[in-house]
């Protein structure tokens, strides 16, 4: 049975083919494509991937807040002479800077790894589509499978029963003599 023939997939329609097709195409292109390639990565997209990977971390919430603490106690306790007394001017502006500049930036980090995200959610739904199909297919083969062996058997059991009443143990209608005195007994046969 060929698995390419247009009647082994005559329960599909034309455009499941098709879409079936696109699918096992696309899916051979992503499996020789390097997953791990960047290369075509924008020097801003990698920016904004490092700078949101830094100020998104531990280590950068633990050394901006150990700097802001030093820069307070300096200014209150006024150790060396207060560049930036209370209420810290100096320090809301500097905090002003870096958020203007660092939200921008986390977003389009953000927004990049949205794409990527929505990209591998249309290849999910594709694998998923795919995959469907491809069951049914192998519903229908085990359909034709089956419908071809409840054939056969048929066939068989027309012949045996041909043979049995050409040997004359079994006339049409009547169950072998074996059977009939363990029925008549009542012992299962």
């Amino acid at each position: 049975m060929a698995a390419s023939s247009p009647t082994a997939h005559e329960g599909l329609r034309e455009a499941e083919l098709a879409m079936l097709e696109e699918l096992r195409k696309l899916r051979r292109k992503l499996r020789q494509k390097d997953p791990a390639a960047d290369g075509d990565l924008t020097l801003g997209q990698r920016v904004a991937d490092s700078v949101a990977g830094g100020m998104g971390s531990w280590r950068f919430i633990i050394i901006q807040t150990t700097l802001l603490t030093i820069w307070v106690v300096l200014n209150v306790t006024a150790w060396i002479k207060a560049w930036d007394p209370y209420p810290f001017i100096l320090l809301n502006l500097a905090l002003s800077f870096q958020a203007a500049y660092a939200a921008p930036i986390i977003m389009m980090a953000q927004n990049r790894q949205q794409d990527i995200d929505r990209k591998a959610a249309e290849t999910d739904y594709k694998i998923n589509v795919k995959a469907e199909l491809e069951i049914e297919l192998l519903h229908q083969k085990l359909d034709q499978l089956r419908e071809q062996e409840v054939v056969q058997l048929s066939l068989a059991v027309k012949e045996l029963s041909e043979l049995l009443n050409r040997s004359g143990l079994c006339t049409a209608g009547t169950p072998p003599a074996s059977t009939q005195s363990n029925s008549e007994a009542g012992q299962p046969s």
